[in-house]
């Protein structure tokens, strides 16, 4: 592994390198939030392509720290797998250091995707089991259960290296401005939200993903339910790129029938029906998009037993279990 000494023979913190797609963002912002405390005790230092600063040439500052960080963090969703730079540069690269035994490599599942066949599949993935972040019902729990397999790797990392010294983070210890440039290029502020805006291509690309999300949701709801519960069966049918089904079935007998569909004459939107219809002037619960000032979000219409929820902004998450509420609770209740 590469050693990396400061300036006054001091062994630095191991680095924490975030390999992922830009689409990714804000489940990786929320992921170094984690990470937090790792780096207020001086366990590890982190760097991702946000850390560059202007003048800086992007791929040269990319390839010095997948080439020398000791702790890689692959990110892993549909869109890492699809873009051509995570996938073909920075995760090859990463896994021929991981062989070589120069860094730890350490897949991090963001949102269900086909990994296990990927060159990193042969490695045990993280949150546990390899459930993906999306998929938490607490979202904070997953990345929790990351940020400790990343305090492992540190300390493995330190056990593996002859006892040094390790970096203070004290500010009376802290070396010199003109003899660390580089301390000094990734100290930035946090304070950097500006207003954003979001096209109608924005939303309607918002909606597609959140219905494909829902889809997945509702899947994975009905086969944990089935493997939870004797006597039920959960049955999923895709009906067209923009409709499914979802039936639960009690020893044979249908308990439970959801429809789930995109648009309708009420207009752009993902409906909920209970029952098998997917007319869009009968439905039971809609959600619509909306945007503040960061943030694409659902808003519901209030219409079924979550009506405190109207004025809430959903996540994704958010917006199918809100939808999976409907389905799941009256055989909560009994009935």
């Amino acid at each position: 592994m590469i050693e990396s000494p400061n300036l006054h023979g001091v062994k630095i913190l191991p680095n924490v390198f975030f390999s992922y797609c830009h689409a990714d963002e804000a489940l990786r912002d929320q992921l170094e939030k984690q990470l937090s405390m790792l780096k207020r005790q001086g366990v590890i230092e982190t760097w991702h392509d946000r850390r560059i600063n202007a003048g800086q040439e992007i791929n040269p500052a990319i390839d010095e720290h997948i080439n020398t960080d000791e702790i890689i963090l692959l990110l892993v969703s549909p869109d890492f797998i699809a873009s051509d730079y995570c996938y073909d540069i920075e995760m090859a690269r990463a896994m021929e250091r991981h062989q070589a035994k120069q860094a730890t490599v350490i897949p991090v599942i963001l949102r269900a995707c086909d990994w296990h066949h990927a060159p990193f599949g042969k490695l045990l993935g993280t949150p546990q089991d390899g459930k993906p972040v999306t998929l938490w019902a607490d979202r904070d729990e997953a990345f929790l259960q990351v940020a400790k397999e990343v305090r492992k790797a540190a300390e493995k990392w330190r056990n593996d290296k002859p006892a040094a010294p390790v970096k203070s983070v004290r500010p009376e210890h802290a070396m010199p401005v003109s003899t660390a440039p580089d301390a000094i290029a990734v100290s930035r502020s946090s304070n950097l939200r500006l207003a954003k805006s979001f096209t109608q291509l924005d939303k309607d690309q918002f909606q597609f993903e959140t219905f494909e999300y829902i889809a997945r949701y509702f899947e994975n709801s009905l086969a944990e339910l089935q493997s939870r519960n004797a006597g039920y069966q959960g049955a999923f049918r895709r009906v067209d790129a923009n409709r499914f089904s979802a039936t639960i079935y009690k020893d044979g007998r249908d308990v439970a029938k959801a429809s789930v569909f995109v648009g309708g004459q009420m207009g752009a939107g993902i409906y909920y029906s209970q029952g098998d219809g997917f007319g869009g002037g009968s439905f039971n619960e809609a959600l619509h998009v909306e945007s503040d000032d960061q943030k694409l979000y659902w808003r519901t219409l209030g219409m079924a037993s979550f009506r405190s929820q109207r004025d809430q902004k959903l996540s994704q998450e958010g917006a199918a279990e809100a939808l999976w509420d409907i389905v799941i609770a009256p055989l909560q209740r009994g009935r």
